[in-house]
């Protein structure tokens, strides 16, 4: 197994990815903090309207392909059918094993 493999390696942020990749969002929303806070672009999104968007109604992919040592930032190859492929960068902010924020941007 190549460490890009095991990635990512904290659990929540692993649950997180493998949610969008299974276009679950059932298991999404349990990972979220039921107040969790989405910045998009340096703006804050609505959580649910975002989600929608962004990752279930327009089938988004992410390969993740980098991490920091903590497992809260990662890199990844993010596909949707509204921006096609694209490089993404993604931090977490993860409280009593929940998401409470996340911020996505070109990475």
């Amino acid at each position: 197994m190549t460490p890009r493999d095991r990635m990512p390696s904290h659990p929540v942020v692993s649950a997180f990815v493998d949610a969008v990749n299974a276009q679950d969002p059932a298991a999404l929303w349990a990972v979220l903090a039921e107040d969790a806070t989405v910045i998009d672009v340096g703006t804050e999104r609505d959580p649910g309207a975002w989600v929608e968007r962004e990752l279930f109604s327009s089938h988004a992919r992410m390969e993740v392909v980098r991490e920091s040592p903590d497992g809260l930032s990662v890199g990844a190859r993010f596909h949707n059918d509204i921006w096609g492929d694209i490089d993404t960068a993604w931090e977490f902010s993860v409280t009593d094993g929940v998401i409470q924020r996340f911020a996505t941007g070109p990475g």
